[in-house]
């Protein structure tokens, strides 16, 4: 693009730059928006809190990759903290730089880093002053990390804080690489964020505000004296749980899909079209409509089990096994799904074994059916596991930064005898007195019956947790948790 046509893309995002020389409101811009003004039409009062230690923290040098699937409120986090920096009375509002980048190519990344400054530039008298850059959907312009890279290495950019978004992760280490030490910045900021769908935690809060919420706990302290207290205290209300936790695995985490199911009692057909061509797109834009709902369908009904990745590529009508591979691969990299490799008794995945493959919102277990006739709804026992199973996942996440990226969250394990397996294996994580390892978990979505399942996972740990359906034993070395109370205990 030309100068003066980035330079209008630059004016157009930025509409609070003008309001500072004027002397006029620089939030005032919120009320014209498009984004926030659609976000407000399925506004159950939720907000992200992905950001918001930036929002009152002094601007520092650190660059922060800002991650999670298409239609989960990445942009409307962006321009909630430019709504608040602009309000701040420290800050000048020009200091900050919102780009959508999802049209502009290379060079044009290049160009409007050097332009942006330079139409700013009034605010650096007498001395210079660090700016926030908000670059939206740049990981869909190619050779982005390298960008940012050069820049940080060899301009006034590098001091400054720059907040990367985007819908998608791919891993060819030369991301990583371009963004290493000494380009990321030098405070202890969290560096990796993910905005992903609301939690049961906070889906309680805007749909059951009359619901406890119990203390979150480290998962390896999930049978401490102190969560059996809790629990005892919370068991009058286990049946409210239960109902809001079907709720929850009906309508998922995407706060316009929570709104539409709290006001219509279900999720709209044009939402569940959004969410499917937003994984058609990114796993193959050329692929077929029906390909997402098949796909999806199939992997709902093998989620409880190791998935074979041949025998279903087969299935599903794939040419190639290693076309179906990369296309799970995919799946991960755009927050759709989470990984449950095969883990031996140290933790560590097992090469070249089968994984599970737990969808990362319930809704997306419900696409199938909504779109296409033939297909079956999910069953609340899969939906069930998959959702614990992703909420330990997120866990693990919060604990040490990466980990989703990596696929390296939660797993499962086998026994020594019968070949079982066990949901949830333990897995090791810091603690603040150095590493321990998490409970480990088995998903049964039962009102009894559960002790012989319980057998099993005190045959190899000598403890554990059966998450049912709304059984609460405690009085075993493994315990029976209702699922939703466990997911609440985990965050």
């Amino acid at each position: 693009m030309r100068d003066d046509d980035l330079r209008t893309i630059l004016t157009t995002a930025n509409p609070w730059w003008r309001a500072s020389v004027t002397g006029s409101n620089p939030t005032a811009w919120i009320h014209a928006n498009r984004l926030l003004k659609d976000r407000n039409k399925y506004d159950l009062g939720y907000r992200s809190p992905v950001l918001n230690d930036l929002k009152t923290a002094p601007i520092g040098d650190d660059l922060i990759l800002l991650t999670g699937p298409r239609r989960i409120g990445k942009s409307v986090a962006l321009l909630e903290l430019a709504e608040t920096l602009c309000g701040r009375s420290d800050l000048d509002s020009r200091q900050i730089i919102h780009v959508y980048c999802d049209t502009l190519a290379s060079r044009d990344i290049q160009r409007i880093i050097t332009l942006a400054r330079d139409m700013t530039k009034s605010i650096d008298r007498p001395t210079p002053r660090r700016r926030v850059w908000l670059l939206d959907e740049v990981t869909s312009v190619f050779n982005w990390s390298s960008i940012l890279k050069v820049a940080r290495d060899q301009s006034i950019f590098g001091d400054d804080l720059v907040i990367v978004a985007g819908s998608r992760w791919s891993d060819t280490g030369e991301a990583r690489a371009n963004l290493s030490v000494g380009r990321v910045g030098t405070s202890n900021v969290r560096r990796s964020r993910h905005v992903l769908p609301m939690s049961f935690r906070d889906f309680l809060k805007v749909t059951s505000p009359q619901l406890a919420l119990p203390t979150v706990v480290h998962p390896s302290d999930l049978q401490s004296v102190g969560v059996r207290n809790e629990l005892e205290s919370l068991a009058f209300e286990i049946e409210a749980y239960d109902l809001a936790w079907q709720s929850y695995l009906t309508c998922g985490g995407f706060p316009r899909a929570v709104y539409e199911y709290d006001h219509d009692g279900g999720v709209s057909l044009a939402f569940s079209k959004d969410l499917a061509e937003w994984i058609r797109t990114d796993l193959d834009a050329s692929a077929s409509q029906e390909s997402v709902p098949l796909l999806l369908a199939e992997l709902v009904v093998r989620a409880a089990s190791p998935l074979n990745i041949t025998n279903t590529a087969q299935v599903l009508g794939y040419s190639s096994t290693d076309t179906f591979r990369r296309r799970l691969q995919k799946l991960e990299s755009i927050f759709a799904a989470v990984k449950c490799p095969h883990r031996n008794d140290m933790g560590r995945v097992l090469a070249g074994s089968h994984h599970k493959l737990y969808l990362m919102d319930p809704l997306l277990a419900w696409i199938p059916g909504h779109l296409r006739s033939g297909l079956k709804s999910p069953n609340m026992t899969v939906l069930s596991e998959m959702a614990v199973g992703v909420a330990l996942a997120r866990t693990i996440e919060s604990l040490e930064e990466g980990r989703l990226m990596d696929s390296d969250t939660i797993g499962f394990t086998r026994t020594n005898t019968a070949g079982q397996e066990i949901d949830l294996s333990p897995v090791l994580l810091p603690t603040t007195d150095g590493a321990s390892v998490s409970v480990p978990i088995e998903s049964k979505w039962v009102d009894d019956g559960w002790r012989r399942e319980a057998k099993v996972i005190e045959a190899k740990y000598q403890r554990g947790i059966l998450a049912t359906k709304s059984l609460l034993d405690l009085n075993n070395s493994s315990w029976a948790v209702p699922a939703p109370l466990l997911v609440l205990l985990l965050g």
